[in-house]
């Protein structure tokens, strides 16, 4: 049985159409947390012209790997081992780092370790492209974002939704400058980093 994530269903659309344009002349794309492995299949499938390159813990490689077998697509790649806190990170160069609703379950350390691997294997130009619920100067975008984030604390203290300002400081320490912030529905948004 393939995991499935409703959230991946209903996002993968609006994502896409975002992706689209930002990634018309990648060629190689790392999605960090590749989770069930449905953005993958969805996203490669309609940009065939790149590579998709899946990681994630360990744990969730049989499920991205039924999704892979499944859809059979030449352009995705089989996920690579990758905990930001405690795996190297994939001696990989490329065009773009995708993630989804990533951050506001990680650790700030874990946060931080992102940052940095990304700074190490995204081409001059390059772009990360975050997508999920983000705060502003410390304030919540809707009442269901500040549900949400008392929830993830309940779950696990270290994590909840991050700021904005504070993710764009450790991108920059990371080379990257704020070249996006794309509104998205149910309160999410899309941040696009820039390699400088």
């Amino acid at each position: 049985m393939k995991p499935f994530s409703d959230a991946c269903e209903e996002n993968k659309a609006p994502i896409l159409s975002v992706l689209m344009p930002l990634l018309r002349e990648a060629r190689a794309v790392l999605e960090v947390g590749s989770g069930t492995g449905q953005h993958a299949v969805h996203f490669a499938a309609h940009l065939p012209h790149l590579v998709w390159h899946t990681s994630d813990r360990a744990m969730h490689h049989a499920g991205i790997q039924a999704w892979l077998d499944e859809a059979a697509l030449p352009n995705v790649q089989p996920p690579l081992r990758l905990d930001v806190l405690s795996d190297p990170w994939p001696e990989l160069l490329v065009d773009a780092v995708f993630s989804a609703n990533t951050l506001h379950i990680m650790s700030w350390v874990a946060v931080q370790a992102f940052f940095t691997g990304v700074g190490k294997c995204l081409a001059a130009g390059g772009l990360c492209v975050l997508y999920g619920p983000f705060n502003y100067d410390g304030a919540y975008t809707s009442a269901s974002n500040e549900r949400f984030d008392q929830w993830l604390k309940q779950r696990d203290p270290l994590s909840g939704i991050r700021d904005v300002a504070d993710l764009t400081q450790l991108a920059q320490q990371a080379g990257m400058v704020l070249l996006h912030d794309i509104e998205m529905p149910v309160n999410n948004r899309v941040l696009v980093w820039q390699r400088q």
